[in-house]
């Protein structure tokens, strides 16, 4: 028989979030980077799942940090020659599809995403021949490869209105990758989708029993989830939505206390938008694990204050570091012209 995992599991208060203090160090490092980013004429843009420091340093030094499609376009309207994109590699494709004339470079080239992993650009662009008669929508979480082969680009922030759009029009959808989001998206758009196979390795960790015992242990608390996440995770959410839109729930709920699923680097923003709230990382434990919330994805955590600055000394050729190719974007100019096909799609639509 399955022991139910008991709410005294979560007062312990790692479940809690607490801001990281930086230390002298990184103090020292963030003023070194400083130095770098105005010799460079570089910014940087970070992404809300980035840890701690990386969002500090972002803003310290008059960057911004936002979801994917924001640091894109806050790249692309930026005066700077060099976008330092500290995020995974989906994301600084996206800032070269849409700023060709600027160099690209990210902390390390090796942050990659699950659901760009799960969509192999050959096997799905087989997937789109064998269903000629649907229009193919894909999420921000892929290739530009991916991109390219696609009618649409959408974010976890507008995929439902697009969806929308085009089921209004009659269009069949196929789409990738991310199944979870897209059983939410046919669940509220009623649309006829084709669904691709795909998840995300921290919001699929999320656990029903978890979150409806944290509830029990905080009855008054309002439960966030992003809709990467499993139905049944997704069923008990008060407000379901981007990363953007939890946060700006967030602001707006009367609750004291947040039960937050999305990876736990939100919790930056999120805190800084609404300073009175607890928020609660909610649970990705079963029984006897040892870390009651693992959520925040391995790739992010490749972006650390000591790699931003090794790639502004690659970006120069300084201090003996490599280089610059080992920390560069390059997209090829006819895949980054089909790709930006579908994003240019998806920016006109945002705007109308």
């Amino acid at each position: 028989m399955t022991k139910m995992i008991s709410a005294e599991l979560y007062k312990q208060p790692a479940t809690r979030y607490c801001p990281t203090r930086l230390v002298a160090d990184d103090e020292a490092q963030i003023e070194e980077i400083r130095r770098l980013l105005k010799a460079n004429n570089a910014v940087l843009v970070a992404h809300y799942y980035t840890d701690d420091a990386i969002q500090h340093l972002a803003e310290a030094t008059g960057g911004c940090v936002a979801d994917s499609l924001e640091m894109a376009r806050f790249g692309a309207q930026h005066s700077a020659d060099t976008l330092i994109v500290a995020g995974v590699r989906f994301m600084g494709e996206t800032a070269k599809i849409l700023s060709p004339e600027k160099r690209v470079l990210m902390p390390t080239l090796e942050a990659t995403c699950s659901l760009d992993i799960g969509c192999p650009a050959d096997e799905f662009s087989a997937f789109c021949d064998a269903h000629p008669d649907r229009t193919v929508v894909v999420y921000a979480n892929t290739s530009a490869a991916v991109k390219a082969r696609a009618d649409w680009v959408v974010t976890s922030s507008i995929a439902v209105d697009v969806i929308e759009h085009l089921h209004a029009k009659g269009e069949k959808i196929l789409w990738a990758p991310d199944k979870h989001l897209g059983a939410y998206i046919q669940q509220k758009t009623g649309a006829d989708m084709l669904l691709w196979d795909g998840a995300c390795i921290v919001h699929e960790e999320f656990k029903a029993r978890g979150i409806e015992d944290l509830k029990a242990l905080y009855p008054d608390a309002a439960v966030l989830v992003h809709p990467e996440s499993p139905a049944g995770v997704v069923e008990l959410a008060d407000v379901v939505g981007s990363t953007s839109q939890l946060i700006n729930a967030a602001t707006r709920l009367p609750n004291k206390r947040l039960i937050v699923a999305t990876d736990r680097g939100i919790f930056f923003k999120m805190q800084q938008a609404a300073p009175d709230k607890i928020l609660f990382a909610a649970p990705t434990a079963g029984d006897g694990a040892t870390c009651k919330s693992c959520a925040h994805c391995p790739w992010m955590a490749m972006n650390a204050l000591d790699n931003v600055a090794f790639a502004l000394r690659a970006g120069r050729g300084a201090n003996g570091a490599s280089d610059a190719s080992s920390h560069e974007i390059t997209v090829n100019e006819a895949l980054r012209q089909a790709a930006l096909k579908p994003l240019t799609r998806m920016l006109a639509f945002n705007a109308g």
